[in-house]
């Protein structure tokens, strides 16, 4: 071997080392994360919203307040006190601004995830209201209301600045609404990113929205049927769908459009105590525990929990 070649073959496996190293490194520490973690006693989650830099929010379904998370160690904090009312789906822009789902008072507010003040409120509706999750696109915000044929939109301005009014999309089409039941509920984009995507938690049905218009068509998913229905997830051309009550997670692959969808596979694990909604971060998923049907006291115990993606 002559000599140059020598030294060209020592820098080239540095360079390959050099190029490998940082992405094993940075899978190594994800793998040290925490994979269950408590969150405050008493404080009964429903939604979750995970940012870019490894911080994961809940929201109490009792008052309200908000907790948040690094998930590289567990450790929390409340940074946001609720208004007494429930905080139901939450999700994060890349603002920094967290939109929550106010359940049952009807409304929902924007939250600055750092230093938890209220940016922004609105009142969708005043009777027979869930305001249940939302979605958060480059142009608006959408709310699903589970007693109500419904999206609230809040639409932002030119630079991203929230407005002082919203709209309210009616669904028409193939959804039809079951009085008293939870109806819409968990909601996100399609896999093109020109439609929304929304579940039915009593029928498990799931719908793909035109936001212009509200008309929905019911996705095929062949013979599947989504019981208990609750947050969903989209993932490039993944769809997760969590399964309150069946402790379990439906994934299934979409065409493009979201008109379509075919089962991949169901997960549960021994963990899952009636997770609600799922959000996705590295090779994860994590799920609150709300544990929907256990009263829930001051000393009541709760816990999120991460999964390996399918």
């Amino acid at each position: 071997m002559s000599r140059t070649f020598a030294v060209l073959t020592v820098l080239m496996l540095g360079a390959t080392l050099a190029g490998v190293t940082p992405v094993a490194a940075a899978e190594s520490r994800e793998s040290t994360f925490p994979t269950e973690f408590a969150l405050p006693n008493g404080f009964p989650p429903e939604g979750i919203a995970i940012a870019n830099g490894s911080t994961a929010y809940f929201g109490s379904r009792t008052e309200g307040s908000l907790y948040r998370v690094d998930l590289r160690t567990g450790e929390g904090e409340v940074f946001s006190q609720g208004p007494g009312t429930p905080s139901n789906g939450l999700k994060i822009d890349s603002r920094n601004r967290l939109f929550v789902a106010g359940s049952t008072a009807g409304d929902a507010r924007v939250v600055d995830a750092k230093t938890g003040a209220v940016r922004a409120s609105y009142k969708f509706a005043a009777t027979d209201t869930m305001v249940n999750d939302v979605v958060v696109t480059d142009e608006a915000a959408y709310f699903t209301d589970s007693r109500k044929a419904v999206l609230y939109k809040i639409q932002f301005g030119r630079n991203g600045e929230l407005p002082a009014t919203f709209t309210t999309i009616p669904l028409t089409g193939d959804f039809v609404l079951t009085p008293g039941a939870i109806n819409a509920n968990g909601i996100a984009e399609t896999p093109d990113g020109r439609a929304l995507l929304i579940v039915q938690t009593n029928t498990g049905k799931l719908f793909r929205v035109d936001p212009a218009t509200g008309v929905t068509k019911q996705v095929d998913l062949g013979s599947e049927v989504l019981t208990g229905g609750d947050g969903i997830l989209v993932e490039q051309n993944t769809l997760y769908v969590v399964q309150n009550r069946l402790n379990r997670v439906a994934v299934f692959e979409l065409n493009r459009s979201g008109t379509s969808g075919s089962l991949v596979t169901k997960v549960t694990d021994p963990r899952f105590d009636v997770p609600t909604t799922v959000a996705s971060f590295g090779d994860r998923l994590y799920l609150p525990n709300a544990r929907l049907g256990t009263p829930s006291t001051p000393d009541s115990p709760y816990s999120a929990v991460a999964i390996p993606k399918p």
